[in-house]
This record gives structure tokens, sequence and C-alpha cells, in this order.
């Protein structure tokens, strides 16, 4: 069964590429490949946006990269701050080789803090990783990380620089065994690690109370970067809050993947009852899985 690759990039829709630019660029050290272009019609049709001015904005970070879409007029987000138990919550994590430093260049732009009371240490039984989760200027969740050590670690030793590039990202989803189905039954990724997370240092993290959250990552053929799941069984999120929101609302981000034959693996969403709409020319689609989370498919 052909079906995802890798997870080739993430795609963000944002009001001011100029405005994301210099934030991704001053604060988290990303670099453009090329300066703003319009959207290809193809990726337009396959979200249903044929006729819809847009530009799009792609910059690296090491290895990995972030599309950031911009329509004309842009549409306002609601919520602009989704909460991390909100199933739009969909985070990017970086990995830095050193957190102070990392939070010290980061200071410099202000962004809005997620974490309460800056980074903190998560207990052996959470990763023991040191976090920090804050929104970029549209409101978007991004996370920074660093590895104490382990396999983690070890995967982001031959990068350069003080942040290392795109290690994950997360989704927060209201039925595990749902999500579990469609990520890795339908499209075809493997089950990677898997914890429950809780405690006073996970609540300082999400900034929500006494949370209880399922971690899930899952792994296409090649690895880096992998999608996480999140999944709180409490405070217990809101199902459906996603589908009410499509590629040109600004609070949206939705994953980009290669795969081996697009229009056959939109066969497979759509015959598990998900909705995905194919380009023209079946070069790309576009579709939304449980909770409504959406994701681009493009060819190998």
């Amino acid at each position: 069964m052909s079906g995802i690759q890798a997870l080739h990039a993430i795609s963000r829709t944002v009001a001011d590429l100029a405005r994301t630019e210099a934030f991704y660029r001053d604060g988290l050290g990303f670099v453009r490949e090329a300066p703003p272009e319009a959207v290809p019609a193809s990726l337009l049709q396959a979200m249903a946006l044929p006729d819809a001015p847009a530009q799009r904005l792609t910059m690296r970070l090491g290895q990995q990269a972030v599309s950031f879409l911009a329509f004309d007029p842009p549409v306002a987000a609601d919520p602009a701050s989704p909460a991390a138990t909100d199933p739009i919550f969909q985070h990017i994590a970086i990995p830095v080789r050193d957190m102070e430093r990392a939070m010290a260049a980061l200071a410099v732009l202000r962004p809005e803090p997620i974490s309460q009371g800056g980074a903190l240490t998560l207990p052996e039984s959470s990763g023991g990783v040191a976090a920090f989760k804050f929104r970029d200027p549209d409101g978007h969740p991004v996370e920074l990380i660093h590895f104490p050590g382990g396999d983690a670690a070890a995967r982001w030793s031959g990068a350069p620089g003080l942040f290392l590039g795109i290690d994950h990202s997360a989704i927060t989803v209201t039925d595990l065994d749902a999500a579990l189905a469609f990520y890795a039954g339908i499209l075809g990724l493997g089950l990677g690690s898997r914890s429950l997370n809780r405690g006073p240092e996970q609540a300082r993290l999400d900034g929500v109370p006494d949370p209880e959250v399922d971690v899930v990552g899952l792994m296409p053929p090649r690895a880096t970067p992998h999608v996480e799941l999140l999944h709180y069984r409490r405070p217990v999120a809101h199902p459906g809050a996603t589908a009410r929101f499509g590629p040109r609302d600004a609070a949206t981000t939705r994953f980009v993947f290669t795969a081996e034959d697009v229009p056959a693996l939109v066969d497979r969403v759509r015959a598990a009852g998900y909705p995905a709409t194919l380009s023209e020319d079946g070069s790309l689609a576009y579709g939304t899985g449980p909770d409504g989370h959406g994701f681009l498919l493009t060819g190998a």
C-alpha cells in the first residue's frame, strides 16, 4: 500500500508575509528560499480556492521548511489564540542547541507565551526535555525543545547553529483511536513513541490546568520531521472546532506530505469518509482528517 513518504513541510496561513518573515528570521533563525511568489494554480485548485489572490513565502530552518500563505484580503482567525486543548491547535517543534541562549534570542521579539514561567524541564516519565511554547504574530503555536540525550539528541547532533530545524508538528485530537486509524491506517504513518504526560510541569508547559495528555509519535519512512498526536484526557477538548476553518483562515496550519501516488491516496481518504480535493493535473491534493486538521499531498 503506497502512502505517505515524508512530512515535506508545514504550511501556515498568515495575514502579513513581511511581518511573518521578520519574526521567523530574527527570532528563530529561518532563512527564505526566495522572495514571495504567487501561489500555484494547482495548489489553489486543490484547496478549492481557484480564484483567491494569494502569495506564498517558503522559509527553511536547516533541512526543514515552512510555507506561509497570505490571501488578499486576509481572513481573521477565530479563535486567534487557540488553547492547547483546542482541536485547531497545531504547533511546530524546533530543537535548540542551548535553551538559555535560544530564549534570549527569542526574547527580543517579545512573543506571546503559552507556557507559564518560561522554559521548563519535564520529568523523565514525560521525556525529560526542556521546552517552551509561544505564539507567532498570527497566534500560531511554536515550541522550542532541548533534548538532553538519547536518540532524539543524536538525531540533531550534526545540525549547525542554535535553532536546529523542525523535529515534529503536533496536532490536538479529540478521539485518539480515530486519529490513529486515519494517520496510521489510511495515510500509512508508523507508530513511534507513546507516553501519558501529566503533572505541574506539563500544566505550565501547555498553559492549561491539571492536564493529562496522550502524546503519540507517528513516523513517515523519512522520519524527520514527524507527526505528533496530542489527546487530552483532561481538560477535555471540544470536537469540531477545526472543521469550521479552511486553508484561507489565518488560524490554520496544515501538513504537507509527499506520497508515491497522490490520486490513489486521495481515493483511500475518500473511501474512509474524509474529504479530499485533487488538482486538475493530479499533482496535488488537499484534504482534512479527524477534527478537520488539514493536509496537502504532493508527489514524492
